[in-house]
């Protein structure tokens, strides 16, 4: 569960000069109702940015303008430059959409960053916490006057979210108005720039097929697609970057640069910043030519103006993953007949099954990765007694730990590193401010993962270095068996993760305890760490073999601790007795759990059976894994905490091999044997 939020507080602290702060210090939440108003040091003034926002409204004849947190590709992390919500509101979660009137303003966030908007936001604005489409439309009806037109930037909206704010207001007589230039950025006078570092291209060591034969593929979906579409218009960062085995650093831990493309059967139009392209790369997409296969660069912002100029050709009908493609896009390609929509491109759902080059690389990169963090338990295990390390030096470690692996790319997002309390937050991450020091006496939860050359990382363990309350031992151990339950099913190709998800969930419960966010999403080759559109909710794709998920149950007990199980698994075929078509899960995270935590007694003897098998291949891969890194004492700890489990008992401390070995001792004694 990666929270962004820290790294656009730290990025906005610098451009205005403000205290960002903290979203989980000790400070007092604003208070609005005093005189004059009570506000933490974390809080932002945002006085000016409002009063030069308003200006510019006014002779647009706007009543009210519409900022949401997102960018022009609908991205779910999103670059500094785009941080236009944290700008106008100090508020630097990762969701939210704000709205200006000439006397209001105000902040629609969920309820993971209730606090942290209380912490960050001066009494100009006011919060809203049902963070529906509906629930803003209905606040716009009650401030905007009848007739009155709401401005919005088409970049920054989907097809879906303009229709339904239309839905919404339109029976009211109001109306969205559509205002390309978007009005945030003209009060944004220190406007991150985009980063001028090159783009890259992967190596042919970590991929199987060329961008050619990529590109091969797609048009042959193209082809066979019943509507007869000539073209398909790519919007997602991802998209690109994936058909032309390429990588940026556009947004802080992805890999992604601003990018579209507009495929044809005869032609290859890339959008992106030109002055970033290297030679080497031009002569890579063979850009000097002109022919179907010959990638013809162009300026990013020149999109619009090729987009309109293929749709005016007769014939001409362009394919688009509705999921990621912005109004503003959308809105160009008139009449309707000229128009193919889905929920995800092609590409998407292409991109999502891995082929095999791919699904063993990410293989690897899990092997590595499992080096750092058996590192930083180990570590952990033996520090923390000593009174001196923190949740800040624990996430540090971490990344140094993954930093000396091959192929390392930095972190794939900011680590959670959460001990009691803290760890009770879903999406907290340390600063320097709510740093807590690390005893023997809570829980600590560390949620964190790697970006490697061939593989994106993302793991959570939860651990205890003293003795858990009942309590924490019952929750781990029904998370755990939550996690279990999924990567044990068996179940046909093409279901649905959502028919799935509860399995998750069981455990919990049947003693009344549950979780308040997902149980999974896709992960990818050096991508975003969640990976559209695999996943556990209603809205993703049907699992196929060779899609990768993140599997990953979890408990939070408010002010006093946190459990989270994160394991990565990779979807493979299995022969049933009697049928074929059948899929599971097979893990590729590869890092014990914490034995003093699991309560074997509650666990089903299915249960245990596949802990004890995973535990082997944890032992079959990592063991020459950290001999080859000469990391011995590592492997003895990964040797210790991989001990099978006893069939039955109370205690996970006793283990089938020591008891064989006692009973051995016994027989030998008495010569028995």
């Amino acid at each position: 569960m990666p929270s962004f939020s820290w790294w656009l507080a730290l990025s906005l602290a610098a451009l205005t000069g403000n205290n960002i702060g903290a979203v989980a210090s000790e400070s007092a939440e604003r208070n609005c109702s005093l005189s004059p108003p009570y506000l933490p040091s974390t809080a932002v003034n945002t006085a000016l940015q409002l009063q030069e926002l308003r200006e510019r409204m006014l002779p647009l004849n706007i009543f009210a303008y519409i900022i949401p947190g997102t960018d022009a590709h609908l991205s779910e992390y999103i670059a500094p430059r785009d941080a236009r919500v944290a700008f106008m509101t100090g508020f630097t979660g990762s969701a939210g959409t704000a709205v200006v009137t000439q006397t209001k303003a105000t902040l629609w966030t969920d309820s993971r960053y209730w606090v942290q908007a209380e912490r960050q936001m001066d009494c100009n604005w006011e919060l809203e916490k049902d963070v529906s489409i509906s629930s803003i439309a209905e606040w716009l009806i009650s401030e905007v006057p009848p007739g009155g037109e709401i401005g919005f930037d088409p970049f920054l909206f989907s097809l879906g979210t303009q229709e339904s704010y239309n839905i919404n207001l339109d029976s009211s007589n109001r109306s969205l108005k559509s205002i390309p230039d978007n009005l945030v950025d003209q009060v944004w006078k220190e406007r991150p720039d985009i980063p001028p570092d090159n783009l890259t291209r992967l190596p042919g060591t970590v991929i199987h097929r060329t961008w050619q034969e990529k590109v091969d593929l797609i048009r042959s979906q193209i082809r066979d697609n019943p509507y007869k579409p000539t073209a398909l218009l790519l919007s997602a960062l991802d998209e690109t970057a994936w058909l032309f085995n390429m990588r940026g650093n556009d947004i802080p831990y992805h890999p992604f640069f601003y990018s579209y493309t507009l495929l044809t059967m005869d032609e290859i139009l890339l959008f992106l910043h030109l002055k970033r392209v290297p030679e080497e790369l031009r002569d890579y997409l063979n850009s000097s030519c002109t022919g179907p296969n010959c990638v013809q660069l162009k300026e990013y912002d020149d999109v619009e103006e090729e987009v309109k100029k293929y749709v005016a050709q007769p014939g001409v009908k362009v394919w688009i993953g509705t999921e990621y493609t912005n109004y503003a896009l959308y809105e160009l390609i008139t009449p309707e007949e000229k128009l193919l929509t889905s929920s995800y491109s092609p590409v998407l759902t292409t991109k999502a099954v891995k082929d095999e080059k791919e699904q063993q690389v990410l293989r690897n990169a899990h092997v590595r990765d499992a080096v750092a963090v058996i590192q930083l338990l180990m570590w952990l295990e033996e520090a923390v007694p000593l009174g001196k390390e923190t949740e800040l030096t624990a996430a540090a470690y971490i990344n140094e730990c993954r930093g000396k692996q091959n192929d390392s790319r930095g972190p794939s997002f900011e680590t959670i590193s959460a001990s009691g309390p803290n760890a009770a937050l879903a999406h907290y991450s340390p600063t320097a401010e709510t740093s807590r020091k690390l005893t023997v006496d809570e829980m600590y939860l560390v949620d964190s993962g790697g970006q490697y050359l061939d593989g994106t990382t993302d793991i959570t363990r939860t651990v205890h270095w003293g003795t858990p309350t009942a309590l924490e031992r019952e929750a781990f151990t029904r998370v755990l068996m939550g996690c279990i339950e999924i990567s044990r099913t068996i179940f046909p190709s093409g279901t649905r993760g959502a028919n799935i998800e509860m399995l998750g969930r069981r455990a919990l419960w049947e003693v009344g305890l549950n979780y308040g966010h997902g149980t999974g999403h896709g992960v990818g080759n050096y991508f975003g760490v969640h990976e559209w559109p695999v996943g556990f909710q209603t809205n993703n794709i049907p699992f196929r073999s060779g899609m990768f998920t993140s599997i990953e149950p979890g408990y939070y007990k408010d002010n006093e601790f946190g459990i989270r199980i994160e394991d990565v698994a990779v979807i493979v075929p299995v022969h049933t007795k009697h049928g074929n078509n059948y899929l599971t899960f097979d893990t590729v995270s590869l890092v014990p759990y914490d034995r003093k935590l699991i309560d074997t007694s509650i666990l089903t003897s299915e249960q245990l059976q596949w802990l004890n098998k995973y535990y082997e291949t944890i032992r079959r891969l990592m063991g020459p894994e950290l001999d080859k890194q000469g990391l011995h004492k590592e492997k003895d700890w990964m040797l210790k905490n991989t001990e099978p489990f006893m069939e039955s008992g109370s205690s996970a401390s006793v283990c089938t091999s020591s008891l064989t070995l006692i009973t051995l001792a016994v027989a030998l004694l008495y010569n028995i044997i």
